[in-house]
């Protein structure tokens, strides 16, 4: 949205716009907008609901949409990218650090002593599909580009905000087939990569894959992240527990440590291949890259570089609410007509020759045997169609099991004021109805200026 305007030239504009609609007044509209939150893009409803008496069948409260302006019911799009909502969006990474760091720490489920378990964050990258502008290093130091005496070179020290990082030096020689086709099998790949993890830790210790089952669980929490060349890699927090035959959390094995967890992560993922479509492109055969980074987890509040469980789970939350727009493409899905437009939606040239590549490979009349990908579906995602933020069922609780614990918060205390019928008397009967998403422009200019922005924190 843009920048907010006086409130009083908006004001007048808004009321014509809701009388035009409904001949409502302002202020239950205004009501609505301070429930949503900030919330950017709401979804709206029409609809009603009946509260009735469980036992006798008496209606005791009804509520319909047509009493409402615009006649519609405004309720949060819970969209997690920064980039659609903000509102939104910090609410999921609120969730989702709760959730990483109920996986750390324990709470919400998970037994506490799951913090002196072996605990490592694990980050995996794609491989090269052509040299690219590189920034500074992990550590913030400038570094030569690509000083080479063979191929494209690049002399210069780029800056962190250089737009030129992560894009190809070559874009003629550059494998955009084998970049589109690694992004949409990223999914299949950390998918095996579990399944060799949990092989690759059997025969460290000595002991058949069913043996190994039999004692230990490996838990995790990972989410996807673009780098700026446009390629997903995955940070994630990997757990081994140790567990009984009907499956309860215990302490592991001693020779379940730290160090067999690390072997065995670069291990498996040296291990995982997958055969790409063959399409003439130079990437045959989709693989991790060879910068495999795990890094243990210490207890506690520690300081320098040493990882703690506080520091991790705001870390890997951060990522939870970023998309592919990150890489210079769009956050929102590509039709036809856009592709001769893509510079102007704002588009870089190397997302733009990644999102096409994606729309060609993704034509069923001349690639029918990539159908099943999506490409078309998910281009503006440069190909990449899966979730962003994934979890084993042993890591930890579920953003379900959060939002279902903040909704009932918030029912009891409605209840407490009277303002929510007891569940345990009453039945509620409701039909909703889609109508619609955003505000009118007017509207927007006003909520804008009746919204802060979150809040930044952890919590």
């Amino acid at each position: 949205m843009s920048a907010p305007v006086p409130l009083a030239e908006l004001v007048g504009p808004v009321i014509r716009d809701l009388a035009r609609r409904s001949g409502k007044d302002l202020n239950r509209w205004l009501d609505q907008v301070a429930r949503l939150g900030g919330c950017q893009e709401p979804v709206r409803l029409t609809g009603e609901t009946l509260t009735v008496d469980a036992t006798s069948g008496e209606v005791l409260d009804s509520y319909s949409t047509e009493r409402e302006p615009h006649g519609h019911l405004l309720v949060r799009c819970g969209n997690r990218r920064a980039s659609r909502c903000s509102a939104c969006a910090e609410t999921y990474r609120r969730d989702t650090y709760q959730l990483i760091r109920a996986g750390l720490l324990g709470g919400k489920g998970v037994p506490d002593f799951v913090r002196t378990h072996p605990r490592v964050l694990a980050t995996l990258t794609a491989p090269s599909f052509g040299p690219v502008h590189r920034g500074p290093d992990k550590h913030g130091a400038a570094q030569l580009c690509h000083p080479r005496r063979t191929g494209p070179a690049c002399f210069e020290r780029h800056g962190a905000d250089d737009p030129r990082l992560g894009q190809p030096l070559d874009p003629d020689t550059y494998d955009y087939t084998g970049h589109v086709l690694w992004n949409a099998h990223a999914g299949d790949l950390w998918r095996r990569f579990t399944i060799y993890l949990r092989r690759h830790l059997a025969g460290a210790a000595g002991l058949s894959h069913a043996a190994f089952n039999r004692r230990v669980k490996v838990s995790f929490a990972k989410v996807a992240e673009y780098q700026a060349r446009g390629v997903v890699h995955f940070h994630a927090v990997i757990r081994l527990d140790g567990r009984d035959e009907d499956g309860t959390t215990l302490p592991p094995p001693d020779w379940a440590t730290v160090q067999l967890l690390d072997g065995a992560i670069r291990s498996a993922a040296g291990a995982v291949r997958l055969d790409a479509p063959d399409l003439g492109q130079p990437t045959q055969e989709l693989v991790w890259g060879e910068q495999v980074d795990v890094r243990p987890i210490e207890p506690g509040d520690l300081d320098g570089d040493d990882l703690s469980e506080q520091k991790v789970a705001g870390y890997i939350a951060k990522y939870a609410t970023k998309a592919a727009e990150t890489s210079g493409t769009l956050d929102r899905r590509i039709r036809s007509t856009d592709l001769p437009r893509l510079p102007a939606l704002g588009v870089s040239e190397h997302a733009a020759r990644l999102i096409r590549t994606a729309w060609r490979l993704g034509d069923p009349a001349t690639h029918p045997d990539l159908v099943e990908l999506k490409l078309r579906k998910w281009a503006h995602m440069l190909g990449f169609r899966g979730h962003f933020s994934t979890r084993s069922r042993t890591y930890s609780t579920t953003l379900t099991a959060l939002r279902q614990a903040r909704t009932d918060f918030r029912q009891a205390q409605l209840r407490e004021t009277g303002w929510a019928p007891d569940p345990d008397t009453t039945l509620v009967l409701a039909h909703w109805s889609f109508a619609g998403q955003g505000y009118t422009p007017g509207e927007s200019a006003l909520a804008l200026n009746l919204t802060d922005p979150p809040r930044e924190g952890p919590r």
